[in-house]
């Protein structure tokens, strides 16, 4: 069985991806490693290029600025490096620039491939999330953050990415089949430098609206205002070894304050069942778990 892993990148340094720390978190389970660098306006090439390993391919794109609805320049870009996969390899690992995989995961992750890659009935291993809000002592509790997604598909070019890159369908928008292996990814997407977070959404969300809409709903703010948020739990595990320095090194400060969370009475409801019985009512999930 052989293992490849892909990601897609554009202007890393200039919104603070940790693409650097996303990369070498699976690496040592990946026989190769596929880089899409969109054309940036900082030395995002040459961050990439900076990862000491032969393991490493690097794809230049220009991405099409020209797809402002629903995000679809993130799933264009990653079938763009998926489609370049040989082959040879027979499972694919797909992991954004904000997102990690904790050291003590990767052997049970490398097991679960290896236990159901001759299952033909098995079209991609779902991944559990953490998603961190503010500082990286913080998890998303609430509806708003999906539980779980696909991060592992087999080398089927039939497989696509799905609208802003969330997950996978296949190419007649039919659900994978795919096996839950108990294994998280640590996504870091909404922990920034207030600075970095709202030039990030103001260029971020132009890949879904046009101007008029970035007009009305993104203040021309300097920095993010972290405090816009529902529910957030406290997070006393460990993180990623390899995104120690970067936490080490954060500079701002957040604190949550739960009394002004702004929640729905039917949303405390449905959190409440879902902490009580561990099912989260009326989910849309991306995919059919076998």
């Amino acid at each position: 069985m052989k293992l490849a892993g892909f990601t897609i990148i554009r202007n890393a340094i200039k919104y603070d991806y940790p693409v650097i720390e996303a990369i070498n978190s699976i690496l040592p389970i990946c026989d190769a490693f596929y880089v899409g660098v969109g054309k940036s306006d900082d030395d995002t090439r040459k961050l990439i290029e900076s990862i000491a390993s032969d393991k490493i391919k690097i794809i230049d794109t220009v991405w099409n600025d020209e797809f402002r609805v629903g995000g679809l320049v993130l799933s264009n870009e990653t079938n763009k490096i998926f489609d370049l996969i040989p082959m040879e390899y027979d499972w694919c690992f797909y992991i954004q620039s904000d997102e990690c995989v904790h050291e003590q995961d990767l052997e049970k992750i490398k097991i679960a491939a290896l236990q159901h890659f001759q299952n033909s009935s098995v079209d991609g291993l779902l991944f559990d999330y953490k998603h961190f809000y503010g500082q990286y002592n913080y998890v998303g509790a609430g509806r708003r953050w999906y539980a779980r997604e696909i991060r592992i598909i087999r080398n089927n070019k039939n497989i696509r990415s799905y609208k802003d890159a969330q997950g996978f369908r296949f190419r007649d928008n039919t659900k994978l089949k795919v096996k839950r292996i108990h294994a998280s990814i640590y996504h870091y997407g909404w922990v920034k430098p207030p600075r970095a977070q709202q030039a990030k959404q103001q260029s971020f969300h132009k890949m879904w609206h046009d101007d008029e809409w970035m007009k009305k709903n993104i203040p021309a703010v300097t920095d993010f205002d972290y405090n816009n948020i529902d529910l957030l739990e406290e997070f006393t595990q460990a993180h990623p070894q390899i995104m120690l320095p970067r936490i080490k090194n954060a500079q701002w400060t957040f604190i949550y304050d739960k009394s002004k969370a702004k929640l729905s009475l039917k949303n405390k409801l449905l959190f409440f069942l879902e902490k009580l019985t561990g099912w989260r009512a009326g989910e849309n999930k991306n995919y059919k778990e076998i």
